[in-house]
């Protein structure tokens, strides 16, 4: 191959490489948040706000009267009037405590509507033994007209559980 001809291809694979970068540019730029997106970070952050405060009339106002929250298990589901009765159980009775940390959250738009995904650090101190645990946490929101209709909640239930100092056997071992 002489000069000319490799000066050519180094050229053209230049050019390629480059549209590919444009419409890579082009196509992220397409999925940076719009204003819809920021004011749905914020609710997820005053959501999150609310639950840290255990401010239940908060909780209320942003969940949406059809919400329906599934998870950490697949077969969990809870309506908002059963979400807000668990989380008045849990702080009554387990939690004394709940923070999050390097909490994180990002907006995404696709064909069912928009979602935002926080991904945090759950510290949760419990009433009865001063025990703290620290979980890895992914809850996803799907918002609609300013509230949240549905969230997934994905964590480690077997981490808390032998945090507390559960311990787990085979049943075959008995």
């Amino acid at each position: 191959m002489n000069n000319r001809t490799f000066d050519k291809e180094l050229n053209r694979l230049i050019m390629k490489n480059l549209l590919l970068a444009i419409l890579l540019v082009l196509l992220l730029s397409s999925c940076v948040s719009n204003d819809q997106s920021k004011e749905n970070i914020e609710l997820i952050g005053s959501y999150i706000e609310a639950v840290e405060n255990l401010d239940f009339e908060a909780m209320d106002n942003i969940l949406d009267d059809d919400y329906i929250g599934i998870g950490p298990s697949r077969n969990d589901s809870l309506n908002k009037d059963q979400a807000i009765k668990n989380w008045k159980n849990n702080v009554e009775n387990l939690y004394e405590k709940i923070s999050y940390s390097k909490s994180q959250n990002i907006a995404v738009k696709t064909d069912q509507g928009d979602w935002v995904s926080n991904w945090a650090d759950l510290t949760i101190v419990y009433k009865e033994n001063n025990k703290e645990i620290s979980i890895l946490s992914n809850s996803v929101y799907l918002i609609k007209n300013g509230k949240i209709l549905k969230s997934l909640t994905f964590y480690n239930e077997a981490d808390a559980l032998e945090q507390l100092g559960y311990v787990f056997i085979n049943p075959e071992d008995l």
